[in-house]
């Protein structure tokens, strides 16, 4: 039996937050911790799980002999609806009621009998699902977090605590939300001197001393102190100073970004096919790209989780419209607070033939399609990325969380966008996407998003930081016992 034992496969337990921008990082991490001879357990949620299978087909979670999906309950009241989940409400419901869940699933995949797979070894958290630790512990293996906003985002999450303690936030009253107050900047975080106020992750905009989503990040960053590592989606030489004002009081940190630059490199076919869209994308985006001039056309999407008003939808569409320029614009069904997103019969007719709408689209292919040259994006972080790998600037329209804070690093110090005011106007939309498409600013902001893209290349290829990272990851924390 001795020998045996040698030859098992590590099993890593991976466990994303349950948004469409956490599973599909985390999906391609999994994807590479498998490439290095992992067994892998992917954990979603019964009401992701049920989405997953609703866009990718019935088999489509199958999954391998030794990369399975498993499921564990939200904690929230059951619903059919297809749409992202209240963002409080689920943190607090994960962060409260996953963890018996997560714990039997452990036992389970441990148990010879249940499970024909071979022990868990180490737990790839979320680095807002650190309620995994304390299985960790139980269960005697390492636990990495892995956060997947920038390291921009992280460290100005870090340092909610000490806004709290100097008194900043909660804010005195709703007054300073426009007295001039979030323009105040702070000078004190190591790695992002001068920062606004309003460029801080949005949850602090409260005047509530027990708001849910500053006391859930209060309560998260203090656990990422006790995490084996923390894994970023992100290279060294793009967030260098971020990372080393990180690095200075977290536990150690591997930077593997992109990682869909590493996860191109892994050959086997059987992943490929493996999708994490909760909803369905239409190919036919790709199609119509093909027929456009290089470098002409304008992709808007704000990601999975941003809505706005009717209002803001036909400021947008109008702003589009007269900028003369053709787009690609990624509307969901649920984009438009409490309606069904409705634009103005005569912006269709208007922008026909150079305008194509759908709900959703595979965006790492959009944004690689030769005919892009701009996106207008919530600067998420995935997008962000995404952004880059493909060499387009963006026009940043930034909803919430740490949207902000890219948004505010992707302006000044990456140079590689443009900031449009949250209180959208069709002419300050029309204005960009022409300065975008057209002017000297656009030419610059393209000059240095395809340097940045070379850095990233180079940092995911052989021998780069990251590629070199993911080893060192897996031999320095993940084997070890």
């Amino acid at each position: 039996m001795g020998s045996m034992e040698m030859t098992e496969k590590p099993h890593a337990v991976c466990i994303p937050y349950p948004a469409q921008g956490h599973i599909n990082p985390m999906l391609k991490l999994s994807k590479l911790l498998h490439s290095k001879g992992f067994h892998i357990t992917f954990v979603n949620t019964e009401y992701n799980h049920r989405r997953l299978l609703k866009t990718g087909g019935p088999h489509s979670l199958d999954g391998l002999p030794d990369f399975r999906f498993e499921t564990i309950p939200d904690g929230l009241p059951p619903t059919d609806t297809d749409v992202t989940q209240d963002i409080p409400a689920l943190c607090q419901s994960t962060s409260k009621t996953c963890l018996p869940h997560f714990r039997d699933l452990l036992y389970k995949l441990n148990d010879p009998v249940l499970s024909n797979g071979p022990p868990v070894t180490c737990i790839v958290s979320d680095g807002v699902m650190s309620f995994t630790h304390k299985a960790a512990e139980e269960f005697g293996v390492p636990e990495v977090l892995f956060w997947t906003t920038s390291a921009c985002g992280l460290l100005a999450y870090t340092k909610y605590k000490d806004l709290v303690e100097k008194g900043l936030v909660p804010l005195k009253d709703a007054s300073y939300l426009t007295n001039g107050y979030l323009e105040t900047t702070i000078d004190w975080i190591q790695g992002m001197e001068n920062i606004r106020f309003k460029d801080l992750p949005s949850f602090i905009k409260t005047t509530d001393p027990n708001d849910l989503m500053v006391n859930f990040i209060l309560q998260e960053t203090e656990a990422a102190l006790k995490a084996s590592a923390i894994i970023l989606n992100t290279f060294d030489a793009f967030e260098k100073p971020v990372l080393d004002s990180l690095s200075s009081f977290l536990p150690p940190i591997y930077t593997l970004g992109p990682l869909q630059l590493l996860v191109n490199q892994v050959s086997d076919e059987r992943l490929k096919s493996m999708h994490s869209n909760l909803w369905k994308e239409e190919s036919q985006c790709i199609d119509w790209l093909d027929t456009k001039q290089p470098n002409s056309v304008l992709y808007v999407n704000f990601g999975s989780i941003t809505v706005m008003t009717p209002k803001q939808l036909e400021e947008f569409a109008w702003g589009l419209a007269n900028s003369g320029n053709d787009f690609l614009w990624i509307i969901r069904p649920d984009l438009v607070v409490g309606e069904s997103a409705m634009l103005p019969p005569e912006f269709v007719t208007e922008t026909e033939g150079r305008g194509i709408l759908a709900n959703w689209c595979p965006q790492e292919k959009v944004l690689t399609h030769e005919a892009i040259a701009g996106f207008l994006t919530h600067s998420g972080w995935n997008s962000t990325l995404e952004s880059v790998c493909g060499g387009v600037p963006v026009i940043c329209w930034p909803f919430f969380a740490e949207q902000q804070t890219n948004c505010w690093f992707s302006c000044g110090e990456w140079g590689i966008g443009m900031e449009i005011d949250n209180n959208v106007r069709r002419e300050e939309v029309e204005r960009q996407v022409r300065e975008l498409m057209e002017g000297e600013k656009g030419k610059e902001m393209k000059t240095k998003v395809v340097d940045w893209k070379e850095k990233a290349v180079d940092a995911a290829g052989p021998g780069g930081s990251s590629y070199l990272n993911l080893d060192k990851l897996v031999t320095d924390v993940l084997l070890s016992k």
